[in-house]
């Protein structure tokens, strides 16, 4: 047997290689509509500093004003726990309730497999079956709510000025309306706003002399506060309604309340009565800037949206309603905690660390591999970026949820950059040995250099992804970032 044929023998390929060299120029081609649909891709992409982390827990509230801790645990928190103790289909990890004066909280913790909708229904359903053994008269019913990462305000707008509380408020609600018409946006939560209250401060020894009660008070006040349809009105062919405007404008207009009329045509008026106060209501929430007190809008992302484009647009919006005098030049409006500035500084440093990463490794590799071939290995780092680019959008359909390029997917590019120039050194230099050890075609060597050394390498690959495969079969009891 001959030197020839004993090579024919041991020749190994792997086929996408071969086929990738014998077909250059589509290989050329497809690199190209690659990168650019990958720069496409990482624009449009939603940007988030941290990943939607969904956590199966479900909180529920109950408010019985009026009762020691002692009776609230009695009366509401025990038979709601006694209810969820039952639950089947969702194993329940941990119950975890507290309860104080007036308030009771119940946190239930599923295991992660479970899915957060329907954790929900089955605490909801446990919620209903304890009904029959909760009081009749409960401040408010028992409220399930899911726990969620997206819930997180993404910044804050503080309005502060020269004016009083309820004058703020008016520009904080416009601020809100406009805020909550984008679509990037769940809601804008005003925190340490002035609330206006009317106080109806009755007497009750003139209540009991004309003979009235606290039911005729509030029913009168229902009644009296309210917009009314007055039946239809023909106009042509067409019929309009007719609406009978009797919401109060003014707290003055309770006063001429009547609260009782007797036979004799003498009547009880709301002011004969009781004294009306328009006042401020208590502050149940609080807001400081430097020391000083302001109303705070709360900015709450819609998951899976840009956090960098929402963000850029609560900014333009703030200073085109300035700009349109909506809002005066003397009102102070400032942003903070704002997450986007270091999200875009995540992804600049993404940018930087591509282009510098590809520099490197073109210097160092050049001194000895030379230029050609340093050049193609520090090419896989950009390119192998773009490719994943490609499969990112696909999430939704692997894991279930949009895959948004966050700290922990720029971090997984990261890593992987390092194994891709690793295999690329790995494959260029078996080449030149195969080539200058038997004076084969270069050609040749290329496909036989891939053929064997892919099984080492997807080996070695295998050995560094496998520590992460237990996060994909739903088994992990938890996920420390």
């Amino acid at each position: 047997m001959n030197f020839t044929e004993g090579v024919a023998k041991k020749f190994k390929e792997f086929k996408p290689t071969s086929w990738a060299i014998d077909n250059r120029t589509a290989v050329y081609i497809i690199a190209i509509i690659v990168s650019i649909y990958g720069l496409v891709t990482f624009n449009n992409m939603p940007k988030e500093q941290f990943p939607d982390i969904v956590v199966p827990t479900i909180s529920i509230t109950t408010v019985y004003v009026g009762n020691s801790p002692k009776d609230i645990e009695n009366l509401v928190t025990r038979p709601i726990e006694k209810q969820l103790k039952g639950i089947s289909g969702a194993k329940v990890k941990k119950v975890t309730s507290t309860s104080q004066t007036d308030f009771s909280l119940i946190v239930v913790e599923f295991d992660t497999d479970v899915k957060t909708d329907i954790a929900k229904v089955k605490v909801k359903d446990a919620i209903d079956k304890a009904k029959s053994d909760l009081p009749n008269d409960l401040t408010s019913q028992p409220n399930a709510q899911e726990f969620a990462f997206s819930e997180m305000p993404i910044m804050f707008v503080n309005v502060s000025g020269d004016y009083d509380g309820i004058k703020l408020k008016e520009y904080a609600d416009k601020m809100q309306d406009r805020f909550e018409e984008l679509t990037e946006i769940t809601r804008a939560e005003i925190v340490g706003a002035p609330e206006r209250e009317i106080q109806v401060n009755v007497d009750p020894y003139k209540m009991q002399a004309a003979r009235v009660s606290f039911m005729d008070i509030e029913n009168a006040i229902s009644r009296e506060n309210r917009d009314i349809t007055g039946g239809l009105l023909e106009v042509g062919n067409m019929r309009r309604t007719i609406k009978i405007k009797g919401q109060f404008t003014s707290s003055l207009n309770l006063n001429d309340i009547v609260v009782r009329s007797s036979a004799r045509g003498a009547s009880v008026y709301l002011k004969d009565i009781a004294e009306l106060k328009d006042t401020i209501r208590e502050k149940d929430s609080y807001a400081r800037l430097d020391g000083k007190n302001v109303i705070t809008i709360n900015i709450i992302k819609r998951a899976g949206e840009n956090l960098i484009s929402a963000a850029g647009k609560i900014k333009d919006i703030v200073a085109q309603m300035q700009e349109d005098r909506i809002l005066p030049k003397d009102l102070k409006v400032v942003i903070t905690g704002d997450q986007s500035k270091a999200t875009a500084t995540s992804f600049n440093e993404l940018i930087n660390t591509i282009i510098i990463g590809f520099v490197l490794v073109l210097l160092v590799l050049m001194f000895f591999m030379g230029v050609t071939n340093a050049f193609f290995v520090a090419l896989s780092v950009p390119l192998s970026v773009f490719v994943a680019f490609l499969f990112l959008p696909l999430g939704d359909f692997v894991v279930g949820t949009p895959i948004t390029l966050n700290f922990i997917v720029l971090f997984a590019l990261l890593f992987g950059l390092g194994i891709i120039v690793d295999d690329a050194i790995v494959v260029i230099e078996n080449t030149h040995r195969i080539y200058n050890n038997g004076k084969i075609p270069i050609i040749r060597s290329a496909k036989e250099a891939a053929g064997e050394i892919f099984i080492p390498v997807l080996a070695g690959t295998a050995t560094t992804l496998a520590p992460f495969f237990p996060c994909f079969s739903g088994k992990v009891s938890s996920v420390s970032l």
